[in-house]
């Protein structure tokens, strides 16, 4: 009976320094050097931009542009294009080879998705569990990494049209693999902002993204010891 009790004990009562933090080191990491890379990227792309506009009478203030003419611009961009490359492989690379993608951010259910956005139209905003991400969180992550992707590959037929001649014909032309890498850049903009006003609505996420947040397995052992 003692026996019992004494593991009983244990589960509910688990070591404050147990188990890993909901966002290892590394992951905190290479979260903030993509952030500082994709500001590089999207204002200086905007000083490109303004270069050559695509929708014409539409162009960027100064004030939102990295560089003060296009050459400088091309400069910003390339040095954050390295950056945003090299990191966002090792970000893949880490979140496939850990599993931590396919935990975070699989299943998304449609009646899970659809019930967040009525929530979330309703202001009910909860997220008391930083662990868990609800659909609406899965289906922006993955359209970002869906958008960053598409990005590197836009970009590299923009930038090198000749050597990569067949990318460019595949993509229709020039002009439109410009006009998807504008949208692809829409796109991540559009991410950005839902993603930092998350974020202010609910502080304990950026938080946790710089500490690391809550350590799992004694999350995990809590629950149980809480349902027990």
């Amino acid at each position: 009976m003692n026996q019992v009790n004494d593991q009983t004990s244990d589960i509910a009562a688990p070591s404050p320094g147990a188990g890993r933090r909901l966002h290892p080191l590394p992951v905190r990491i290479m979260h903030w050097i993509n952030a500082v890379a994709m500001l590089v990227m999207i204002t200086s792309g905007w000083g490109i931009y303004d270069d050559d506009v695509i929708i014409r009478g539409f162009q960027f203030s100064g004030f939102w542009r990295l560089g003060d003419w296009a050459a400088w611009s091309l400069n910003w961009h390339f040095a954050g294009m390295w950056f945003l490359t090299v990191n966002g492989l090792i970000y893949l690379v880490y979140g496939f080879a850990s599993g931590r993608l396919r935990e975070k951010l699989l299943p998304i259910r449609p009646a899970e998705l659809v019930q967040t956005v009525v929530d979330t139209l309703h202001f009910k905003i909860a997220h008391e569990d930083l662990t868990v991400y609800n659909a609406v969180q899965k289906l922006l992550y993955i359209v970002v990494i869906l958008a960053g992707v598409s990005q590197v590959v836009t970009g590299l037929a923009i930038w090198k049209p000749v050597q990569f001649s067949g990318l460019v014909s595949l993509l229709g032309g020039f002009q439109t693999a410009r006009v998807l890498h504008f949208a692809g850049m829409a796109v991540i903009v559009g991410f950005l902002i839902v993603h930092v006003a998350l974020a202010l609505l609910v502080p304990k996420t950026l938080w946790a993204m710089v500490a690391g947040g809550p350590r799992l397995a004694a999350r995990r052992r809590a629950k149980q010891g809480h349902l027990t």
